[in-house]
């Protein structure tokens, strides 16, 4: 199990679990009309997966660019979320 930590896997897994929900969510709306709409779940769940694939990248040894453009993608992500939340 600790090898799941160490090797960066646990990052992998959380953000693959993250695009099943962003997908989850959003063929729910699709087909019902409710919950959050597409462009919500997208800006909400893209900064947090922005970060975990920093996380991992840079664990995993990446290039220091590809790690610092993952976090400024997270950044961007967030501000986008906090606008559409702020002008509601």
């Amino acid at each position: 199990m600790t090898a799941w930590f160490t090797d960066g896997t646990v990052f992998a897994v959380i953000l693959a679990l993250t695009l099943a929900e962003a997908a989850g969510l959003i063929l729910w709306h699709q087909r019902t009309g409710r919950g959050l709409g597409v462009l919500d779940v997208i800006f909400q769940l893209a900064a947090g997966a922005c970060l975990l694939l920093a996380a991992w990248l840079a664990l995993r040894g990446a290039n220091a660019g590809f790690v610092g453009l993952s976090l400024a993608a997270a950044g961007v992500a967030h501000l986008l979320d906090l606008r559409r939340r702020l002008k509601r």
